[in-house]
């Protein structure tokens, strides 16, 4: 009968290198349990593993955040980890056509992402895994990530193989001597009296005497005066015929090479009676290199590698500890205002540079500071003794004064703001994540209130942040329960009022508020997971009714704003070709529209997306033209296919002679890059004439047509047969 899981060539050597170590259903060990928590904080998983590959399953002798001690071999991801020298990365197991249907896929755990690295034995056989685990799926695991997980095997190995010295050492002397031959340990057994009786090449290698210097000799020459007195109280213990206290332990001390150099070691001790007499054995490992290695990875599990400031895990620690500890405190929440635009424009590194010299300001500015720490990205938090409101204000002030001072990079000046949020203890709260929830609230608000501030939090933001979290629930039943739907307003040719086609725009029949328009509800959908399969249904509608349209009017076109998101999913390209190919419509008769954020990122990637939707043939129409930072090289360089003259520049076109200026400019261009131009938001026949006067061919406003539902501009379709008249009456609707 075949196995659904690989199985190794060398099986049954490897199922008894795992059996000579004793850990299969063995107690939970804290040695082992330290290292997989700290596997937890350096790779950010909520579980990590040590797992044992036995003949049908797998045992955890570590289970750091799953209460399961074990499962079937059959569903283990270990058993295919345990198969390759390196480490196995699972970006994503719902993908992966190995695991995407294993139950802890589709069950709790709901394992998306993994990554496992075989514990290998002395002899070759992979006897498990240290694994880490984690129920959202990850894009990359660095060559860093995997040596690190590989320093983890190797400590967890490190303490099994002292283990399994110990278990053979226990059972059969005579094995054990010739293990101990070959042992890169140092292996010494010894009479009552402290004489050296076995003494192997590791020992030699180690400690610098030769066997020949050590038999018969006293084993205290390697034991440094500083815990001489310890050593000679177990001998004397031993010859009243009693136990050593440290027998049956392992203990970290320090041994004396021959050259008077001192090292530390871990020494497992062990006592047996031959005859009359009692025998000691003890294994002794240099782990200098060991020590090196854990501080090296709980350094790296407790700072930040960027900044060198503290990280997320350390400052949960630290709040965690001073909240205990009852004090009052104060808690600061910082987020630099502008960020995002400097790695858009001058890169990644740029923007580390500004992190940095930030994470230098923060430690020079709050040296009286309990701890000043990064928790990702541009955010960074500082707590303080203390919950003076007052003093908390000045501090807040001269953080901001001392974060905006003014950056350089490569020869060019950078300008950074911060907003900060303060929330103070108890006050506020005296759990920690609500205080720092807390923070993060008056953090919301100070951006809210123009960025470049402070807010000290108040309860009533718990509330509003209460009121939003519903209205984000209900937002996102909306698209479920179909409360969604899509408004048309008309464009028109200027010089004769011909209908062109329409723009659609999104509406939610919101069961008790009424019909809302985006206004109220667009900024929180663009941040939901749904804001692409929403954009992808808009889409799908707005062609299935531009191309019954087209019965009426052979050459309508419609217009369908994109959210950004749909821009992340990467398959914007094939919705768009799906909804063409669903509906019928022609390429030509839909036009998309975009703004500017989704394309200052400026990237190849951006670019060869927007080329891939020129060559299915649709428009592109850069919204909101003039508002924004667009440059003329962008124009250039991305294939737009119309500009929108923003709203903000019709209003008083014919009375505004800079606002006339910018106009005539953006047709000027248009026209120069062979772009179309529409103008939005004409309400007047005096904008109308203005507009037509300077050629521009093409509008959309209150004048022609508010937004309305699709039967009730089917019918004011019907009637432009002839060219339209003022459209103030038709079909009311919600604005724009």
């Amino acid at each position: 009968m075949s196995k659904s899981y690989p199985l190794p060539h060398d099986e049954q050597d490897r199922l008894n290198a795992l059996e000579e170590y004793r850990l299969v259903d063995t107690r939970p060990d804290e040695e082992f349990d330290r290292l997989a928590r700290l596997a937890s904080s350096l790779f950010d998983v909520p579980i990590v593993l040590v797992s044992l590959i036995e003949r049908s399953r797998q045992f955890f002798k570590s289970h750091i955040g799953l209460d399961l001690c074990e499962t079937s071999r059959e569903i283990s991801f270990c058993a295919h980890a345990i198969m390759q020298d390196d480490v196995l990365v699972i970006p994503d197991a719902a993908k992966d056509p190995r695991f995407a249907a294993n139950p802890l896929v589709l069950g709790p755990p709901f394992i998306r992402f993994y990554a496992g690295k075989p514990l290998v034995a002395p002899g070759g056989g992979k006897i498990g895994t240290v694994c880490l685990i984690d129920s959202k799926p990850r894009s990359t695991f660095s060559e860093e990530d995997r040596r690190n997980l590989g320093d983890v095997a190797a400590l967890v190995m490190d303490r099994m193989e002292m283990r399994r010295l110990d278990h053979v050492r226990s059972t059969s002397q005579v094995r054990f001597e010739n293990i101990a031959a070959t042992s890169p340990d140092a292996i010494i057994c010894s009479n009552a009296e402290g004489d050296v009786t076995f003494w192997n090449r590791s020992a030699e290698r180690l400690f610098g005497y030769s066997a020949e210097e050590m038999l018969e000799n006293s084993g205290e020459i390697i034991v440094p005066e500083s815990w001489r007195q310890i050593y000679e109280s177990e001998l004397e213990r031993l010859r009243q015929g009693e136990k050593m206290e440290l027998a049956d332990r392992t203990v970290e001390l320090s041994g004396l090479r021959k050259d008077g150099s001192e090292f530390p070691a871990e020494f497992s001790l062990s006592t047996w009676k031959e005859g009359n007499t009692w025998s000691v054995g003890a294994i002794v490992r240099d782990v200098t290199e060991r020590r090196h290695n854990e501080e090296r990875l709980y350094r790296l599990a407790s700072l930040d590698a960027l900044t060198d400031l503290p990280n997320r895990g350390a400052w949960r620690e630290c709040l965690k500890e001073a909240l205990g500890a009852a004090k009052p405190l104060t808690v600061f929440s910082l987020d630099l205002d502008g960020f995002k635009d400097i790695n858009d424009t001058l890169g990644h590194s740029a923007g580390d540079t500004v992190l940095k010299e930030v994470a230098l300001r923060l430690k020079a500015a709050c040296h009286d500071a309990i701890k000043v720490a990064r928790l990702g990205g541009d955010e960074f938090v500082v707590l303080f003794d203390g919950n003076d409101a007052r003093r908390a204000e000045a501090m807040a002030e001269m953080l901001i004064a001392s974060i905006s001072a003014p950056y350089e990079f490569s020869g060019k000046r950078i300008d950074v703001g911060v907003s900060i949020g303060i929330a103070l203890a108890p006050q506020h709260s005296r759990n920690p994540e609500e205080l720092l929830g807390a923070a993060d609230l008056a953090l919301y608000r100070s951006k809210a209130a123009g960025k470049g501030s402070f807010e000290i939090f108040a309860p009533a933001l718990r509330e509003v942040a209460v009121a939003r979290r519903a209205f984000e629930k209900e937002l996102k039943h909306a698209f479920e329960n179909g409360e969604f739907e899509l408004f048309y307003q008309p464009q028109i040719a200027t010089a004769d009022r011909r209908l062109t086609g329409a723009e659609a725009l999104l509406r939610w029949n919101h069961p008790a508020r009424g019909l809302l328009t985006p206004a109220s509800f667009i900024d929180v959908l663009e941040r939901k997971p749904s804001a692409a399969e929403v954009g992808d249904w808009i889409l799908q509608a707005a062609c299935r009714q531009a191309a019954e349209w087209r019965a009426l009017a052979p050459d309508f076109r419609i217009a369908v704003n994109l959210f950004e998101a749909q821009f992340r999913s990467e398959h914007l390209p094939l919705a768009v070709a799906k909804a063409l190919s669903l509906s019928g419509l022609p390429a030509r008769a839909l036009e998309l529209e975009i703004v500017e954020n989704i394309f200052l990122r400026n990237d190849r990637a951006t670019e060869r997306l927007f080329r891939d939707l020129r060559d299915l043939g649709v428009g592109l129409a850069l919204d909101d033209y003039g508002t924004g930072f667009a440059s003329l090289s962008l124009l250039k360089r991305y294939p737009f296919s119309r500009l929108k003259i923003d709203r903000t520049f019709v209003r008083d076109v014919h009375v505004n002679s800079e606002d006339a200026a910018i106009v005539k400019a953006i047709l000027y261009l248009g026209d120069s890059f062979g772009m179309d131009v529409i103008a939005e938001g004409v309400e007047t026949e005096a904008q109308l004439d203005f507009l037509k006067t300077n050629g521009c061919p093409e509008a959309q406003g209150y004048l022609f047509g508010r937004p309305m539902p699709a039967h009730a501009f089917r019918r004011f379709l019907q009637t432009k047969a002839r060219p339209c008249t003022p459209a103030r009456q038709l079909a009311g609707g919600a604005g724009s």
